[in-house]
């Protein structure tokens, strides 16, 4: 399948969960704060490279594939997400993500989506500042959960993602690793192939 089908599948996805979270959060009042990127400073995120391909193609017909790439292998295992910006140096856990567009599945699903427990019932996945400062509204929204609100959830949108591209969307490693992947699958696509809508070399 090409890169450019790949990616409309992906964010065809992407678009499908983004009203799907619209509306869970309509019913439940749940939000981010305002300027916290807290989950964002966590090294530990990870990622399949296959949600962050529009992102990688969009850098491609960009120009800055390669410079990002560049930029991609000098970081660690813990560093934190190249997309994120913090708004200071101080306090990192304030910021925002450069390419909110083009953020990854992870990154859609955390806070507004469920995962089963032992038991067979449906945990919201979410922060602690969110548990914290929105209490009321988590613990509602949980009891809600379980008597049949709609909720995303985590496995059923890793399965619809795997089933566009099933071995680069089983692949779980480090967020910037996963994008680092998803650069080099579409400068490897075009190495050989003519640019799309024959673009000349934007790479």
């Amino acid at each position: 399948m090409s890169i450019e089908r790949r990616v409309k599948l992906v964010e065809s996805l992407f678009d499908k969960l983004d009203a799907e979270i619209a509306q869970f959060q309509e019913k439940t009042t749940l939000h981010c704060l305002t300027g916290c990127g807290n989950c964002c400073t966590n090294p530990s995120i990870e990622a399949s490279p296959l949600e962050f391909l529009p992102y990688a193609f969009y850098l491609f017909l960009n120009g800055k594939a390669e410079d990002t790439l560049m930029l991609l292998n000098t970081k660690t295992t813990t560093s934190i997400c190249h997309i994120y910006s913090p708004l200071n140096i101080i306090d990192s856990t304030l910021g925002r993500c450069n390419n909110y567009k083009y953020r990854g599945l992870i990154c859609r699903l955390f806070g507004y989506a469920a995962s089963n427990d032992k038991y067979g019932q449906k945990r919201l996945v979410t922060c602690k500042i969110i548990k914290d400062h929105q209490k009321q509204s988590y613990q509602d929204t949980q009891v809600a959960i379980n008597q049949g609100l709609n909720v995303p959830m985590f496995t059923d949108y890793y399965m619809q993602l795997s089933q566009i591209d099933f071995t680069m969307g089983n692949v779980i490693v480090p967020i910037n690793k996963a994008l680092k992947l998803a650069i080099e699958e579409v400068l490897h696509y075009y190495a050989y192939r003519p640019f799309p809508s024959g673009l000349v070399n934007i790479a």
